[in-house]
């Protein structure tokens, strides 16, 4: 497995021009967040009757699917884990949070769509090919990447 600077210098080459950096700032978490929300947006009878319990915000696809891809994160590194975990969390709140007034589904197909607009329209102007491409591990990647630039900032 790559390390994280290795991810991050090769993710960074298709990243140069600034307004696709800004746009990547603005989707990529917004993808992400998107992700989540159609996560939660699967019934979870499955969970709950696995697990025995009725909490909603615990029993959903994005907890599941969140600890699967937080060992991908604790393989780069023990803080990257903490970051992308709280992340993971604060998208997982928001969501629960944004179901209680809206369709989440719905809005999250929404997010989703525009936000890989977005992205597309950013590489566009980059004249460089999105990074997922060429490996599927960079759509992981991405979120880190924008936490890491942003807290360089």
């Amino acid at each position: 497995m790559k390390t994280a600077k290795e991810y991050f210098d090769e993710y960074a080459v298709s990243h140069q021009n600034e307004t696709n950096q800004a746009i990547h700032y603005i989707c990529v978490p917004l993808i992400f967040f998107s992700v989540i929300g159609l996560l939660m947006s699967i019934p979870n009878t499955f969970l709950e009757n696995t697990f025995n319990t009725s909490n909603p915000l615990l029993e959903n696809w994005a907890v599941v699917v969140g600890l699967v891809i937080s060992v991908f994160y604790l393989r780069l590194g023990f803080w990257y884990f903490t970051e992308m975990l709280l992340v993971i969390l604060i998208c997982i709140i928001a969501n629960f949070w944004l179901g209680n007034f809206i369709d989440l589904l719905y809005a999250s197909i929404i997010i989703f769509v525009l936000a890989w607009i977005g992205q597309f329209y950013g590489h566009k102007i980059e004249g460089a090919k999105p990074s997922f491409l060429k490996d599927l591990e960079f759509l992981l990647i991405g979120p880190l990447w924008v936490i890491q630039k942003l807290g360089k900032k």
